[in-house]
């Protein structure tokens, strides 16, 4: 795994935020917005901002219409974050990533693979093994289906000021992903924590991931 941080050059603070509810991606875009407007007027902290939506099928700026597998009464909504279609939903950890990247490398790649070793440190914590593959971004794992996707990675940056993030699949109805080519990989499967027998609750993933990101921000 390749050593990479993005620690600040200015000490600005980095707070956390946590929703117990379910908060409706309507609500969580405009909500990320109105931050990273704040964020570049220097008038509020950076944000790592942790909670779940109801189900909800989103797409980013490279989905295919032919991803969409079958309609059903899910919502499916243009998110403007990078990637592809993807499925949100109760049991998956949201994370959004709300940096000042003016105040650290302005560097996207590099951004985005600190986000992946952050993950993959994470995961190395509760004893799973996870990578990630040059020809497909996310984080990867060996799972019954074999070679599997636990996490996904969608970013958008404003002004050099990240939004939007990751998701890690902890226990969903995985069942949900049968409507859509997830990701646009057709011949990958997506698995979970519980999947792979990690009894782990969100909120003790939390702990996890807050852990870990003082060897990244």
């Amino acid at each position: 795994m390749i050593s990479l941080n993005l620690k600040s050059n200015n000490h600005q603070t980095l707070k956390w935020e946590y929703d117990q509810d379910l908060v409706p991606y309507n609500i969580a875009i405009s909500t990320m917005e109105e931050h990273i407007k704040n964020i570049y007027k220097q008038e509020s902290s950076e944000i790592i901002w942790l909670l779940e939506h109801p189900s909800i099928y989103t797409c980013g700026t490279s989905t295919k219409k032919e991803q969409i597998l079958r309609h059903t009464e899910i919502p499916i909504i243009n998110s403007g974050r990078g990637g592809q279609v993807t499925y949100h939903g109760p049991g998956q950890r949201i994370i959004y990533v709300m940096l000042n990247l003016n105040h650290r490398d302005k560097d996207i790649r590099k951004y985005v693979k600190t986000l992946e070793n952050w993950m993959i440190k994470s995961l190395e914590h509760i004893g799973l093994k996870a990578y990630t593959c040059n020809d497909r971004i996310g984080i990867w794992v060996d799972g019954p289906n074999g070679e599997s996707k636990i996490g996904a990675i969608g970013i958008r940056v404003s002004h050099w000021i990240t939004y939007h993030g990751i998701s890690i699949n902890i226990d969903p109805d995985l069942n949900y992903y049968n409507n859509i080519i997830p990701c646009g990989l057709k011949n990958f499967s997506v698995t979970s924590l519980k999947e792979l027998g990690y009894n782990y609750s969100i909120n003790e993933f939390d702990a996890v991931i807050k852990k870990s990101s003082k060897d990244f921000f």
